[in-house]
């Protein structure tokens, strides 16, 4: 058992103890508060963060500057107090035993009985300092406890924190030895910075636990509410969704299901007039081609024949381009299907159209997709770079090969359609997309506007491009 010895009245080395192993008396602690705003890396992107960054750090603030002001007031009356009894019992027991040494063996006795402090004295003994680290540096007890004995003993001293888990063993030197002196730890420590110390950090768990479970909860449902609207954006049939959460969050889902409802009853009315006006208009067409594959042809009316049969055959074409089109293939439900197979299938058809299309590209490449409105896409890009150019290449890309330009976080699929035609100039790429945009005689304009219709039903897009065959490069890109 060995301290530092010194004299008093202030105890130099214990009084040199590290600057910030407890927060100063009496302020609060620097940089609880933070000075403006968050580093932007700091914030959390997500709802969930955020909501607890804000219910969180206000409760730890305030738990921090109930801690602070624990320390700053009460803990320290209270160490001061504490300390300053030992303190004192101590002072006064060494200064009964320097006046009567003759009766030394009944006052340890008595202080033992009476105080609860161990006494013995070693004859001739002299204080050698070790400078011991401290005890617990974040507590006051050790400086209050020196300072003290400084103040009442006016003698060369020593504590002890290590040796006795128990006590506090305090040596004084006395002009004819040492004064030993064990004091119970409980006549200098209370009970009642643990319980606050529990209840600070078992508040803060609870607290933290039930804002996470119910911000989790609340999150949970805005991500279904999230999950729900893009997969229906992407044409895929996800039903009414369950209302859950908040009150607003339950108002959002069920506007979100009566706005799908709508959609839906649009889209079936607006099917049944277009079935409607396909039926009125083809009835007298069909009249019309009948009467001109009945009429009498004659050398002077053959002609005017072909060319009356020519114009009722496009206008068949252009109905049919155009209900295609207002339909959407809206009604068709996405599922996985094979998008490689689907290519090679479309590019087999423009070949025996009288096309020259390779295909290149992984055998499989299942991905969700409504298999007839992407075949029809795809036939339109076909059938536009079939009437333009010569040669057609087709590849077949995986996600790895997809630039997602559109939506960074996605994996994407890729058709890339290449001709050497005359190809589109840069300005008139995007008007080529507009409904009955055409460039050439035979067409009606709705080919690409079609194509890229179908392509953002299913969360794509359809991107004109030059070809490094020297026409035009069509890029459909689809979510995987």
């Amino acid at each position: 058992m060995s301290g530092e010895a010194r004299a008093a009245p202030v105890p130099e080395a214990h009084a040199a103890q590290p600057a910030g192993l407890r927060p100063p008396r009496g302020r609060v602690v620097a940089g609880l508060v933070p000075r403006g705003w968050l580093p932007r890396g700091w914030v959390p992107r997500g709802l969930l963060g955020r909501s607890l960054l804000i219910i969180l750090v206000p409760m730890l603030l305030l738990q921090a500057v109930a801690l602070q002001l624990f320390y700053g007031s009460h803990l320290d009356v209270i160490s001061r107090r504490l300390a300053g009894g030992v303190a004192g019992d101590v002072a006064m027991i060494a200064e009964l035993a320097r006046r009567e040494p003759e009766s030394r063996a009944e006052l340890f006795r008595e202080a033992a009985w009476r105080l609860e402090l161990a006494m013995a004295f070693e004859e001739g003994a002299r204080l050698q300092g070790s400078g011991r680290p401290a005890w617990a540096p974040l507590l006051p007890l050790e400086e209050d406890l020196d300072r003290a004995l400084a103040e009442r003993l006016r003698l060369p001293f020593d504590t002890d924190w290590q040796s006795d888990p128990r006590s506090v063993i305090i040596r004084v030197q006395m002009a004819d030895g040492v004064l030993h002196v064990e004091a119970p730890r409980k006549r200098l420590f209370t009970a009642t910075l643990y319980l606050f110390v529990i209840w600070l950090v078992g508040s803060a768990l609870l607290l933290s636990g039930v804002a996470i479970l119910f911000m989790k909860n609340q999150v949970r449902a805005l991500r279904r509410l999230a999950d729900a609207a893009e997969a229906f954006g992407l044409g895929r049939d996800v039903g009414s969704i369950k209302p859950e959460g908040a009150a607003e969050v339950r108002q959002a889902a069920s506007a979100f299901n009566r706005m799908q409802e709508r959609i839906r009853r649009f889209v079936g009315q607006r099917t049944e007039m277009l079935a409607g006006i396909s039926h009125d208009l083809r009835t007298p067409l069909t009249r019309m081609r009948l009467a001109l594959a009945i009429l009498p042809r004659t050398p002077e009316s053959e002609e005017d024949v072909a060319a009356l049969t020519q114009d009722v055959e496009e206008m068949e074409r252009m109905i049919a381009a155009y209900l295609a089109f207002a339909r959407g293939e809206g009604m068709e439900q996405a599922k996985p299907d094979d998008l490689a197979l689907l290519v090679r299938e479309e590019a087999a058809k423009a070949r025996r159209a009288g096309a020259a299309v390779t295909v290149a590209g992984p055998e499989a490449l299942v991905l969700p997709m409504r298999p007839d409105a992407l075949r029809r896409c795809l036939g339109n890009l076909l059938d536009n770079a079939r009437r333009h150019a010569r040669r057609i290449d087709v590849t077949v890309e995986g996600p790895a090969g997809g630039e997602a330009e559109l939506r960074p976080a996605r994996a994407w699929a890729q058709v890339v359609v290449d001709d050497d035609g005359p190809g589109i100039p840069d300005a008139a790429r995007e008007d080529a997309f507009r409904p009955f945009s055409t460039g050439a005689p035979g067409g009606t304009g709705l080919g690409l506007a079609i194509a890229r219709d179908i392509a953002r039903a299913h969360g794509g897009d359809i991107l004109l491009e030059a070809s490094p065959l020297g026409g035009l490069r069509a890029r459909l890109r689809l979510p995987v």
